[in-house]
């Protein structure tokens, strides 16, 4: 919680995914604290319909990104609410500096809201990423909770196409005819990939469209999201350490950063999530 001029909206924006899981609310400040901010917080609580007694206040000094951190483990949160920034003379919105630490370092799942309003609207339209991440069955699994709890008009699985095979058989010069047959069996297995993780997921009258991309996996989804104009786009965390590769080569999620399409919802559960209750 910052006091900036999205301060009430990205509140409510708390205050409705803390009804959807019936969890604790726990609001962090790393700052100055004293009676001008015990005031405005106060403020904002009682515009948004919630009370200091209805939540926790955790008042932090210094660095933010150590802050928010040190109050994550602490507390041991399952989700951190952010607000994006926009980039400067665009509409497009991206993770700066600090989201992108925590990214890398918070052993929670995290929320990046672009646009918040202080009466948050459902997500008609969710969008979720299949592969390139150990958490894909979860995200896939949050994707159609949240469509199921929203009565979301659709939920969009997407997933990328491997083109390794299909290249080095285009290299054997194989058929034109012989190349769209490997295609087709391509596609149908990767579908069928989905498919048996739908299997274990529970989306009951739940539209569900799965979609194969081809190109940069992260480039494609976050376009796909622009297209199918989706309120959520849900991934799975990377894995912890970075290749060099990586490092050299912006990581797909990179992509979506410099250039979100919509509200991002980062899976990263904790091992022990199942054993005690929801704090965000």
């Amino acid at each position: 919680m910052a006091f900036s001029p999205t301060a009430e909206a990205m509140l409510a924006e708390a205050a409705r995914w803390r009804s959807i899981y019936q969890a604790t609310l726990i609001l962090i400040h790393v700052g100055d604290h004293g009676p001008a901010e015990d005031e405005q917080m106060n403020n904002l609580l009682q515009k948004t319909g919630l009370s200091s007694t209805s939540v926790k206040i955790c008042w932090e000094k210094g660095s933010p990104a150590k802050g928010i951190l040190t109050v994550c483990q602490r507390e041991k949160i399952d989700l951190l609410i952010a607000g994006a920034l926009k980039k400067e003379n665009l509409v497009h919105y991206y993770i700066g500096t600090i989201a992108r630490k925590i990214m890398r370092k918070a052993d929670c799942s995290f929320l990046m809201i672009t646009n918040p309003s202080t009466q948050p609207a459902v997500y008609k339209n969710i969008v979720v990423n299949a592969e390139d991440s150990p958490y894909v069955t979860e995200a896939i699994s949050a994707a159609c909770y949240l469509g199921m709890k929203e009565h979301s008009s659709w939920v969009h699985i997407v997933r990328e196409l491997k083109m390794y095979g299909l290249t080095m058989a285009a290299a054997d010069q194989c058929t034109e005819e012989e190349y769209d047959d490997m295609r087709q069996h391509l596609v149908k297995d990767e579908i069928d990939k989905v498919e048996d993780l739908l299997s274990r997921i529970p989306h009951d009258q739940l539209k569900v469209n799965i979609k194969m991309v081809s190109g940069k996996a992260g480039f494609e989804l976050s376009k796909f999201a622009q297209r199918k104009n989706a309120d959520l786009l849900i991934v799975g965390a990377p894995r912890r350490r970075f290749s060099l590769f990586d490092r050299v080569f912006p990581h797909d999620l990179e992509y979506i950063f410099g250039d979100m399409p919509c509200n991002l919802l980062v899976i990263h559960p904790k091992a022990d999530d199942r054993k005690e209750g929801n704090r965000g």
